[in-house]
């Protein structure tokens, strides 16, 4: 099997761009996750548990990230938590959405947008 390319996975929902976003940055467990999802995406995403792991396991599935060998020294004693890792695919298409955006916001009809309302 062929990989897939990374803008085969584009557009990315909000929810799943924060996951990988806070994945790059470390591994985590899934209450983790969701608290720093919430945290970068000032509360507005609040991820309910079965939302949370129906994410994760489709990203696994996907091959996006994958469930981390390791666990954080200061929280070695709870053996039930999972903790996930990006995987290369995965942060290749995080990079992607986010130049996507990037190239999005910059367009010229978007600065016109956003001249407009400050107006």
């Amino acid at each position: 099997m062929t990989p897939r390319p990374p803008e085969d996975f584009l557009p990315l929902k909000p929810a799943t761009f924060l996951v990988l976003i806070v994945l790059a940055a470390q591994d985590l467990h899934g209450y983790g996750i969701k608290k720093e999802v919430g945290k970068r995406s000032a509360g507005r995403i609040d991820m309910e548990p079965g939302m949370l792991y129906r994410l994760m396991a489709r990203l696994v599935s996907h091959g996006l990230i994958a469930e981390a060998d390791r666990r954080l020294v200061e929280e070695q004693g709870d053996e039930r938590r999972r903790y996930y890792c990006i995987t290369e695919i995965g942060r290749e298409v995080v990079e992607a959405e986010a130049a996507r955006m990037v190239h999005l916001a910059d367009s010229k009809d978007v600065r016109d947008l956003a001249h407009a309302s400050r107006s």
